[in-house]
């Protein structure tokens, strides 16, 4: 039998919690055999594969696309493909974000100098005047 690993000395060598590793095995990003003591053992690529789990996780990738990703690399394949895909579609969505938090920003400074020239007076029932000015779009 090859080496094999112990969750625990799995978690040390990455870093990464024991209930994490347990968690990624749940999702299908790790694989273990069981003992016949009951114990999970973890070959020596795993610590490997966690690697590149966190570092997949620091550039943004959800564990499901990293699901992904592993899949096709266990078929053999090069999934750099796939990954220039995702990461494009990230790149997208960040783009998108920042036009909408950049309209945001300028919404709200709107706000401040209308507030600031214009001090509404309170009506029966206001909490504050300034935020019923609001307009709600639906």
């Amino acid at each position: 039998m090859a080496t094999q690993l112990r969750i625990g000395e799995v978690a040390k060598q990455t870093g990464l919690a024991v209930g994490a590793l347990r968690y990624y095995e749940s999702l299908g990003l790790l694989s273990s055999e069981r003992g016949a003591n009951g114990y999970r053992y973890y070959s020596t690529d795993a610590v490997h594969q966690v690697q590149f789990i966190k570092k997949a996780q620091a550039i943004g990738f959800s564990l499901e696309e990293i699901g992904e990703v592993l899949n096709l690399h266990e078929k053999g394949d090069t999934p750099c493909g796939l990954v220039q895909s995702l990461l494009q579609e990230k790149i997208d969505q960040l783009e998108t974000q920042i036009q909408q938090m950049v309209m945001f920003k300028s919404e709200l400074e709107d706000y401040r100098d209308q507030w600031a020239s214009n001090q509404p007076q309170p009506e029966s029932g206001d909490i504050c005047p300034l935020i019923e000015t609001v307009n709600l779009v639906s």
